[in-house]
């Protein structure tokens, strides 16, 4: 049988889908005689979603289905396709107007419709592909990944076709494995209705692959909606300079399905991919990376990466990533600066440095603030967003002091339109380190479902506990009554309005041993005898 693979890229929101393109890539230098093609369904109309598959199976005719899911997006904190979850939750679950908290209420029977109607719909899509590919080839298979997969892998399993393939983190090894015929079973995947997951597969290190310049005359080629993603100037386009994140976050899972080993993408072949863009009008570039910087050792690599960029020419673009900003240099400033940098993200959490060190991010808050301003000082004048995710563990009334104290300084250094603070609440997900904490207190059972969107799960998944959940929650609603279209800038200042603000000292400063004041819990509105967070753990 001569193998023809086709990549269906599953609906998403219009996001360059970079890993389908990385791996069509790779099966071509292993294979060269090897036909393929992407079929994105990101840029067909949802009414055409089954007509549009139906037509380029006939067409193709593959042997080999490759599924990418990319979002099962429970908690998003923002708006999306069913509306803005955070939002419905707090409304129903905080608000004291009826009306509100019925809005909320129904806000989120529309999210629930919202998201049970997109994963029912995705997975029939999948059967749908398979059962027509097997009227061509009855010998046809599928395989399932994704960034959506890897995170669900064990529950999506019982909702797949039997013999399907269920792939977890990269897949470009599981797939030259399976089209030379080898044997599949020692990667990050298993069989649906044959083989059962291994315990903490997702927590095996991935196949270190030698990256190369991604062939966008080869893709284009594969691709017809390649020019979709081409046409809007103002659109950046992935470009991926590394693989793996060595941190130990506990809510993210960048670390879980990349790995923690970093695995560094020579700089003279992403400079070769960003040309290839380049010369087909790209002006824009996001790094992919988990993180561009990701520790100090990584620095070099960095200045390589951006100097290469000067070198080639590429004097016009303009480039986005998040950034460990404890990472940072004045020669690295400098360049990031010249190369065009015109946004960044640093995901701190928290501006106290006790719960950052509690929370073991590795950030010295510190060295944060000197870098940002080595940043400013060699001429970066545009927006930087700065994750916030209040209400972790052990948080307090000083605690939110020290927060407001930090950003405030973050505002003086980039000026107060520059800093944008994007409020998060964790998202609770499988196979992370606050999961099994939450298993340890008993917030959740082992037996839960991380997929359910029922009000009994979604509360405890959406990570603002009590006693500090209320106040949060009413925070929030006052935000967005105030100024739902600057929301992150709202909520800051209603926490100063409430609370004031701490010296930097306080925030910067983190003792040893420095337990809440009793009396602070009570002003809290909780009780002093709650469960003790122990020596939990910290995200991006």
């Amino acid at each position: 049988m001569v193998n023809r693979v086709l990549y269906v890229r599953l609906p998403c929101n219009p996001i360059f889908p970079i890993g389908v393109v990385y791996l069509a890539d790779f099966v071509r230098k292993q294979f060269p005689a090897l036909e393929q093609r992407i079929f994105d369904l990101g840029a067909v109309p949802p009414l055409d979603f089954s007509r549009a598959l139906d037509t380029c199976i006939d067409e193709f005719q593959p042997t080999l289905l490759v599924f990418s899911w990319r979002d099962i997006q429970i908690y998003a904190p923002v708006g999306g396709r069913g509306g803005n979850p955070l939002q419905n939750a707090f409304e129903f679950y905080y608000a004291q107007n009826l009306a509100v908290k019925l809005r909320g209420a129904l806000g989120g029977l529309r999210l629930a419709a919202s998201y049970y109607t997109e994963l029912w719909r995705n997975l029939g899509l999948i059967k749908r592909g398979l059962k027509r590919a097997r009227k061509y080839h009855p010998e046809a298979r599928a395989i399932v990944g994704g960034g959506a997969v890897s995170v669900f892998y064990e529950q999506l399993g019982r909702s797949l076709p039997q013999g399907t393939i269920v792939s977890v983190g990269e897949g470009e090894a599981l797939l030259a494995k399976l089209l030379r015929g080898e044997d599949i079973h020692s990667e990050r995947c298993y069989v649906v209705g044959e083989t059962q997951p291994r315990k903490d597969t997702i927590h095996e290190a991935p196949t270190p692959i030698e990256k190369t310049a991604c062939d966008y005359n080869y893709i284009e080629s594969i691709w017809p909606e390649f020019d979709y993603y081409l046409q809007d100037r103002d659109f950046y386009l992935g470009v991926q300079t590394k693989r793996g994140c060595p941190h130990n976050c506990c809510y993210c899972i960048y670390t879980v399905i990349e790995g923690k080993q970093v695995r560094i993408n020579p700089a003279s072949e992403v400079v070769a991919e960003m040309q290839q863009l380049y010369d087909r009008g790209i002006r824009n570039f996001w790094f992919t990376d988990a993180q561009f910087i990701p520790a100090r050792r990584f620095i070099n690599d960095a200045i390589e990466l951006l100097q290469k960029i000067i070198d080639a020419g590429m004097d016009d673009i303009h480039w986005a990533a998040y950034i460990r900003a404890d990472n940072l240099t004045p020669e690295l400033c400098d360049l990031m600066v010249k190369t065009g940098m015109n946004y960044f993200e640093i995901g701190i959490t928290s501006g106290s440095q006790k719960l950052v060190r509690k929370m073991r991010m590795g950030y010295n808050l510190r060295v944060v603030l000197e870098n940002c301003r080595d940043l400013k000082a060699a001429g970066f004048n545009d927006l930087v967003s700065v994750n916030y995710s209040f209400n972790v563990i052990d948080e307090t009334f000083d605690t939110i002091r020290q927060t407001i104290a930090y950003h405030r300084e973050l505002e003086r250094i980039f000026g107060a339109d520059k800093v944008e603070p994007a409020i998060f609440f964790i998202g609770l997900q499988p196979h992370t380190h606050l999961e099994e904490y939450a298993f340890e207190e008993g917030i959740i059972s082992p037996d839960y479902d991380p997929m359910s969107l029922m009000p009994w799960t979604a509360r405890k998944l959406l990570w603002n506990p009590e006693p500090l959940g209320t106040f949060f929650g009413e925070i929030c609603l006052e935000a967005w009554q105030r100024n739902s279209d600057d929301f992150g800038r709202e909520v800051m200042q209603i926490l100063e309005e409430r609370l004031g603000c701490a010296e930097l000292s306080e925030a910067l400063s983190a003792p040893m041993n420095s337990p809440s004041k009793p009396e602070e819990k009570q002003a809290i509105g909780g009780s002093a005898s709650g469960k003790s967070s122990g020596a939990l753990i910290g995200g991006r």
